[in-house]
């Protein structure tokens, strides 16, 4: 009986020693981005000259890995990844898509990994990177944590990932935004670093187009998006007092306000549904396709007759710019668990 209790005694200070021990690594390696990084500068980067007309598209990619036949345990289900074949097969497809967008100027995607055991590995940023060879490429690390501990059986482990611009024209400056805020220790060591990633181009009038690219944080009260906002609003205020041009889209984890969609095969998701304030920089113009949703929940794998879904993925001009057209595209979330919105936009 003795030797029965030192081995339980024995098993539960090795797995206390365990936890304390990844917990006090993870503080001393955790990312803590300054609030803004450089990420590309060329001051002498060509102007854009006799084009005021362009389009953009926007994509949240889930990693390759949150395709149609996914739940996830960060929604309260049991998967955490699904095999190598799934998500090869996931970014094979993704890849084809990307590539027959050929008049897109500015392509901006969120979840895109470097090197996560979630996508094994895979370098999907230099993929997608080298679909056009021409276009800059920029990358904004907004999460890099050596182990997510959860869940305990099947732990999500090494995540390196973030956001991605890729565009026709080379920027003069590109700067990596955190946002303000994050979860409390020791939550805060395994999750995202949420940032803004703003691409500057030089106009041959000698003013800037600034294209940003945004993943807003989402699994929060609330708290955290509402001083994310405050944050943004206050960085585009400024740009565009100084006559700048600004274009703004990305995964904002919340509807546009006063959202009313009018989805003609899906059911609208209205469980803690938070929507942006009317009040954001009101002047300014929201994009977004109502008839299209962009993002599902992850609480079952997709049914198109039952899963849940929104639209939290869209654009934000500022007044001296026009919006031509706005289209979400609907691919039915089958390889990843957002569907792109592609924006034209004329230049005032």
């Amino acid at each position: 009986m003795k030797k029965i209790i030192k081995i339980i005694f024995g098993l539960v200070f090795v797995a206390v020693l365990g936890f304390f021990g990844l917990v006090g690594y993870a503080t001393l390696s955790d990312y803590r981005p300054d609030p803004t990084t450089p990420v590309f500068e060329k001051q002498d980067a060509r102007a854009i000259s006799d084009k005021k007309d362009f389009k953009l598209l926007i994509w949240n990619l889930g990693y390759g890995g949150l395709s149609a036949d996914m739940d996830f345990f960060y929604d309260g289900r049991k998967q955490v990844r699904p095999v190598k074949k799934i998500v090869t097969k996931n970014l094979s497809v993704i890849e084809a898509f990307i590539a027959s967008q050929k008049d897109i100027d500015f392509f901006l995607f969120q979840e895109v990994d470097q090197k996560s055991r979630r996508s094994y590995a895979m370098d999907e940023y230099s993929k997608i990177a080298g679909i056009f060879p021409g276009f800059h490429s920029s990358f904004g690390k907004n999460y890099d944590v050596f182990f997510v501990p959860i869940p305990p059986l099947n732990p999500l482990g090494s995540v390196l990932s973030g956001l991605h611009t890729l565009a026709r024209f080379e920027p003069s400056l590109v700067t990596r935004h955190s946002f303000p805020g994050n979860y409390k220790w020791p939550m805060g060591l395994f999750m995202l670093d949420r940032c803004f990633l703003v691409s500057r181009y030089t106009l041959d009038t000698g003013k800037q187009l600034l294209v940003i690219n945004t993943h807003n944080s989402a699994y929060d009260d609330g708290t955290l998006r509402s001083n994310q906002m405050a944050y943004l609003e206050s960085f585009l205020t400024q740009e565009y007092e100084k006559g700048n041009y600004v274009i703004v889209g990305g995964d904002w984890n919340q509807c546009p306000p006063d959202f009313n969609p009018g989805f003609k095969q899906n059911l609208m998701d209205n469980e803690n549904r938070m929507d942006i304030e009317k009040t954001f920089l009101p002047q300014w113009n929201w994009a977004y396709d109502s008839t299209t949703p962009t993002n599902r929940r992850l609480v079952a794998p997709y049914d198109q007759k039952t899963t849940l879904t929104t639209v939290i993925d869209f654009f934000l001009v500022s007044p001296n710019i026009d919006v031509k057209k706005v289209q979400g595209i609907y691919l039915d979330f089958q390889h990843s668990d957002h569907n792109p919105v592609q924006l034209e936009i004329s230049l005032k």
